[in-house]
């Protein structure tokens, strides 16, 4: 049975409101990334210690998601499963919006956007940077394609070829940004080749989060029935990869601590590092992890819709969080220029904690490219047909009624 999609009316004030808010903190975001290239970095909380802060933590949180909300075209595709059909076209729309939004933050945080053209003309292939370039371009061209074999009839016969290429390539995408993490050495909470399985389960939870609170917004702003059964599924999924979250990250952990010299970061993260610490067993594993497991499986709580879209709400805070943790936390733990020497003299910071604070800028430019993202998937929903109308009602796994 072929689905009917249409797009968004887009006519009435709360809309236009929505469309307006958006687009002041845009507009935000970018005087702030202009401020920051104008006056310096020295306006934010970032320093020669902590040199990727909040605006890092959004992009990597946009560019881990994007590659998780194409999931659900994927499962559609590649795996056969009927029911996503129907969603894959706004699957597409969201992971490009994501990306979108995640790599502005990132060439408006290096201080100098202009510099880009040098990054894509000159290449460093020992460095998993310049990789990356190829990664999320391709990203964004591959899912394109594909959205034009899903939306365009006569390309039909070809949406599983590309989108087998698709979960392949956001695969290789999302390893890539964890690797980013992974090679540097010189950083005693990175260094771990478990930090690419690591991101792709992170990317699978936060990307399911995103397109699920994306999906019941888009239904209830359009006065649609939400399948029941579909938000089931989906609320599954979400239990299965944030307990993939939690397996990775406890593998991580337990792995550093086995370890004599990852010993003294893994007792700064999880115990002695005070935000950190915090941030890391109340917003990650309790408010991000627990809670939504809970909500997603409390037999109670199973069928309210609203508890679904609150345990969504709490995977994505807890993902920030993650990030937060893992990208801040390891830059602010002392650099350890000589593993088992003791320091007698130094006016270089050796061995002493950096101090971060995020200050309005960051938050401003972190927050503009979630609002860009957010934007661009409003707007695509008014001007192409991402949204199926109506909803079908299913018999079974894959056979509509």
């Amino acid at each position: 049975m072929e689905t009917p999609f249409r797009e968004l009316e887009g006519r009435s004030a709360g809309y236009v409101a929505l469309v307006a808010a958006l687009g002041a903190l845009v507009v935000a975001g970018w005087i702030a990334a202009h401020q920051m290239d104008t006056q310096g970095h020295h306006i934010t909380g970032m320093s020669n210690q902590v040199v990727w802060g909040v605006p890092h933590v959004f992009a990597v949180f946009l560019i881990v998601a994007a590659s998780g909300a194409l999931n659900v075209a994927s499962l559609s595709s590649v795996f056969g499963r009927a029911a996503y059909q129907p969603l894959a076209r706004l699957s597409g729309l969201l992971a490009i919006a994501l990306l979108v939004g995640g790599l502005c933050i990132l060439v408006l945080d290096l201080g100098r956007p202009d510099r880009l053209v040098v990054a894509m003309t000159h290449y460093n292939f020992k460095s998993i940077f310049a990789w990356n370039i190829f990664l999320y371009t391709g990203f964004l061209l591959i899912t394109l394609v594909y959205l034009g074999t899903l939306m365009e009839r006569r390309l039909n016969r070809h949406t599983k070829a590309v989108g087998i290429i698709a979960f392949a390539w956001r695969l290789v995408l999302t390893s890539g940004t964890g690797c980013i993490f992974g090679f540097l050495v010189a950083r005693e909470g990175y260094d771990a080749a478990i930090l690419a399985p690591l991101f792709i389960s992170i990317s699978l939870a936060q990307g399911t989060a995103v397109f699920l609170l994306v999906l019941m917004f888009a239904f209830r702003f359009g006065a649609r029935e939400l399948d029941a059964d579909l938000v089931a599924r989906l609320r599954r999924l979400l239990a299965i990869f944030v307990m993939s979250v939690l397996y990775f990250v406890l593998v991580q952990h337990v792995t550093n601590l086995y370890a004599p010299e990852h010993r003294g970061i893994e007792r700064f993260l999880l115990l002695e590092g005070g935000v950190y610490p915090a941030t890391f067993w109340l917003g990650q594993i309790a408010v991000g992890s627990l809670v939504p497991l809970v909500l997603l499986g409390h037999p109670r709580l199973v069928e309210h819709r609203g508890s679904v879209a609150a345990a969504a709400m709490l995977v994505v805070i807890g993902g920030f969080a993650q990030l937060y943790v893992l990208i801040v936390g390891a830059q602010a733990y002392p650099l350890s220029l000589f593993p088992g020497m003791e320091i007698v003299a130094s006016s270089f910071f050796d061995g002493v904690v950096a101090e971060y604070r995020p200050r309005i800028p960051e938050l401003a430019l972190g927050v503009g490219g979630l609002a860009l993202s957010a934007l661009l998937v409003v707007l695509g929903l008014k001007v192409l047909r991402f949204l199926p109308d109506p909803q079908p009602a299913w018999d079974g796994p894959g056979r509509p009624r």
